[in-house]
């Protein structure tokens, strides 16, 4: 038996990137770039206006007020799209629309608030100081400036970004493929539910599948495989299309958990099937032809926790992401809980923000097969190996499983 750490690093040293593809930019959403992208051009390309006014000279309106205004002859009007055709000059001005171009000869905008339309002139009712309300070109993005490196998730600010610099298209990392399939005599799909007695349905092929949609993989659903070698290594060998391969059940101690047994014959190589932790204790990794496999706990709770500590780092390492792993916080606990030593403990729980932090308390029974205990959850509380016990109030640790908490504590600026 190892620990979740030593898992954890075998299985991610085992897992390397994926390659690449193009896609278009909406497609690209969420994907992490497998390119560095440069700015071909000035964001803005040139001067333009930030406010809907006037486009003058500043000197031309030293000294003027509501009581005695500057009066200008308007020469041109340029909304938004049209490039300025005439220059302003001492004692004229432009009626400029926001992000239109600044013509020459202006040095600043005045807003439209501060002055009066008279005809073909305009009053002028404040002074203006030098690049007033002017944004400058290049000031966003300078020409030959990196907006992406690889590495980064494409986030909708991203994608903005580079369709301003006109890409529309872009190097992202391939979405692994990941083929899902349950093993056991006792299991029937969700439309067979109540056709046979003395059956259950595979929920973890929905759950499994689920999660990894969730981390922007792509499930393959290969069905139930029965307990027999003939069945298990047909399953196996038609998931070998995928990049990575997630069995469940069959990797226990039962004269009929096969699964291990046939990962040495077929798969060339089984790197560990036992680790430290409560649930997913029974938890199988190796390769099934160069394919890496996980042989994850028939439990609906014991796969699904085994899922986020292992296969979910793994997928996204797969994508190309820096960021592996799920936000972690620190909470007070609502209530005593104690456990064995040896083996670090996965509690699911329900995380709360008031009285200005975090509580967790667990989501009543704790058994590797109540699947409600993970429907109420949003986190997991993570208990050392080493300690048996933690009292309600002390601070434990809590790895946060979903985006539940967003929003939950009131932000700082809104308060008085």
């Amino acid at each position: 038996m190892i620990s979740v750490q030593q898992a954890l690093e075998q299985i991610l040293s085992a897992i390397s990137p994926l390659g690449s593809e193009r896609v278009s930019l909406l497609a690209a959403l969420g994907r992490v770039a497998a390119e560095d992208v440069d700015a071909r051009r000035a964001i803005p390309p040139r001067d333009n206006s930030a406010m809907d006014g006037y486009a003058l000279r500043w000197e031309d309106t030293l000294g003027a007020t509501r009581e005695s205004p500057v009066i200008l002859e308007v020469v041109e009007d340029i909304p938004a799209g049209k490039v300025p055709e005439k220059t302003v000059v001492a004692g004229t001005a432009a009626r400029i629309m926001t992000g239109a171009p600044i013509p020459d000869g202006a040095d600043a905008v005045m807003k439209m608030e501060e002055t009066e339309k008279d005809g073909s002139r305009v009053r002028i009712f404040a002074a203006a100081s030098a690049g007033l309300d002017i944004r400058r070109a290049g000031e966003d993005v300078r020409p030959g400036e990196r907006i992406v490196r690889k590495g980064d998730v494409l986030t909708p600010a991203r994608i903005g970004m580079l369709a301003s610099v006109g890409r529309a298209v872009i190097d992202v990392h391939q979405r692994p493929t990941v083929a899902v399939l349950a093993t056991g005599n006792e299991l029937v799909d969700v439309d067979e539910a109540f056709l046979t007695e003395g059956k259950i349905v595979s929920s973890n092929s929905y759950s499994l599948a689920a999660q990894v949609l969730d981390c922007g993989a792509v499930p393959l659903q290969i069905g139930i495989a029965r307990d027999t070698r003939e069945d298990l290594i047909a399953k196996f060998n038609a998931a070998l299309r995928a990049d990575i391969i997630l069995s469940s059940g069959g990797v226990s101690v039962g004269d009929y958990d096969l699964v291990k047994e046939i990962m040495k014959e077929v798969g060339n190589r089984m790197q560990f099937w036992q680790v430290a932790m409560r649930p997913g204790k029974p938890l199988a990794f190796g390769t099934l032809g160069g394919v890496p496999l996980f042989g994850l706990p028939g439990n609906p709770v014991s796969s699904m926790v085994s899922f986020e500590q292992f296969v979910r780092p793994a997928l996204l390492k797969m994508m190309g992401r820096r960021n592996l792993f799920r936000r972690i916080i620190q909470a007070c606990l609502d209530e005593d809980v104690q456990k064995h030593a040896g083996a670090r403990n996965f509690l699911r729980a329900r995380v709360e923000f008031r009285d200005g932090r975090y509580h967790a308390s667990t989501t009543g029974e704790q058994g590797s097969g109540i699947l409600k205990s993970m429907v109420l959850a949003n986190g997991l509380i993570v208990i050392p190996e080493a300690v048996t016990h933690a009292r309600a109030g002390e601070e434990v640790t809590v790895q946060l499983i979903d985006g539940s908490l967003e929003g939950m504590a009131e932000p700082e600026y809104l308060k008085d």
